[in-house]
């Protein structure tokens, strides 16, 4: 049976696994995510926000595979295990349209701060903005294990309408720490869900990790998703 290292620190795409039926292992990446997109920009111009957390999506994967084979203690960790896994690296951010006639549009990822938590979601209110979350897949089964050495991805793009919420309500959701930790500083899944009215798209891309879009990727290297579960 695969298994599945998420390069990812995110309880939210872990607990979207759990409850999909699969037990990954955690190995997280020591991406550094400025210094990536800033080769990535210089080496292909501009990039799109969908492009962006390809991008990062792509680095965390490849990382964590590269140290699967060549760090005897996280192969340790994984055991027999390293021999049938596939690595899944994800990324996520919203793009919010910039104010009425000012053309362009923002691309938010994790607030720095409180302060700009609360901004955001003053410029968010009663607007719309689109969460992108980009998805990388390794596989670095052997061979014997049907393993292919793929890397490929793609990324779930989700339009989210946010409630017109008062400063208070913001005020109290900020402090409850939440969006600190959080790409466009929101959850849909959490104390954030009553702020956000309705979604166009995979719920699951909003959480952090779409498992319609894991199940098509894995279906490119031949692994049912039905295999990946306990």
């Amino acid at each position: 049976m695969p298994h599945v290292v998420l390069a990812s620190a995110s309880p939210a795409r872990l607990t979207t696994l759990r409850s999909a039926g699969v037990e990954p292992t955690v190995v997280v990446s020591g991406v550094d995510e400025e210094a990536t997109l800033a080769a990535a920009r210089e080496r292909f111009g501009g990039l799109e926000p969908a492009d962006a957390v390809l991008v990062l999506a792509q680095a965390k994967a490849e990382d964590v595979a590269r140290r699967l084979e060549d760090e005897e203690a996280v192969a340790d960790m994984l055991g027999a295990q390293v021999s049938d896994a596939v690595v899944i690296g994800c990324d996520s951010m919203l793009e919010l349209p910039s104010d009425e006639g000012e053309g362009g549009s923002q691309v938010l990822g994790k607030p720095a701060d409180a302060d700009e938590a609360v901004a955001r979601w003053k410029a968010m209110r009663g607007r719309s903005g689109v969460l992108h979350t980009g998805h990388w897949l390794v596989d670095v089964r052997d061979a014997d294990a049907g393993g292919t050495g793929a890397t490929l991805g793609a990324t779930s793009s989700t339009t989210v309408h946010f409630a017109d919420v008062d400063d208070e309500e913001i005020t109290a959701y900020v402090a409850t720490g939440e969006p600190l930790h959080v790409a466009g500083a929101f959850t849909i899944d959490g104390l954030g869900g009553p702020y956000v009215e309705r979604i166009e798209g995979d719920h699951h891309g909003v959480v952090g990790l779409s498992l319609p879009l894991l199940r098509e990727l894995l279906a490119e290297i031949d692994i049912p998703f039905h295999t990946l579960r306990d």
